[in-house]
């Protein structure tokens, strides 16, 4: 695992626990004030954590679900299949921070018009703040093998997983103002 340390997102209004050698996106481009983006500098990973209106589902799977479709749509993905669903198990912390719904899929992207889709497997982490009409949406993109020929290794793979794990369990709602 790389060194971590813990992030301040949006303003320090939420903090989370990330490798220390990810880029700020909002460094190199414009990101909306809506999204945090995370790049792993050697690979074309990405994290993404992003405050988005509730999608219309009461049931925690369809919840994810929905979010994962939401993905597969902005991503025009010529085919995909999500591998397994799961509510994140612990205590929530003091602090009201709920429980995330946890999704894994995968996803085939056809790239600046390449001719063979690109292999993603994407991690979604779900946090529904019921009363502000909140999901808060943690992702990561990981292009397990690119029509460029480029391609993540199963140890590559495993420790993208535990990053994704430790983000998701370490995320903290710090200032609900946020949402308002």
């Amino acid at each position: 695992m790389p060194p971590s340390a813990t992030r301040e997102l949006f303003g320090g209004a939420i903090t989370t626990t990330l490798p220390t050698s990810l880029i700020d996106a909002s460094d190199l481009r414009q990101v909306p004030d809506t999204q945090e983006v995370f790049l792993y500098p050697d690979a074309g990973i990405s994290i993404i954590v992003e405050v988005l209106q509730c999608v219309d589902a009461e049931q925690t799977a369809d919840i994810v679900k929905l979010h994962f479709e939401s993905l597969v749509h902005d991503n025009d993905a010529v085919e995909n299949k999500i591998i397994e669903v799961s509510q994140l198990s612990g205590e929530s912390s003091g602090n009201r921070t709920p429980l995330p719904i946890v999704l894994s899929g995968t996803q085939l992207v056809r790239k600046f018009n390449h001719t063979h889709p690109d292999e993603l497997r994407i991690l979604l982490a779900v946090y529904r703040i019921q009363d502000k009409n909140v999901d808060l949406v943690l992702s990561m993109n990981i292009p397990m093998k690119t029509s460029d020929g480029a391609t993540i290794t199963g140890d590559q793979f495993a420790v993208a997983q535990e990053t994704f794990s430790l983000a998701a369990r370490s995320l903290r709602i710090v200032d609900y103002g946020l949402f308002a």
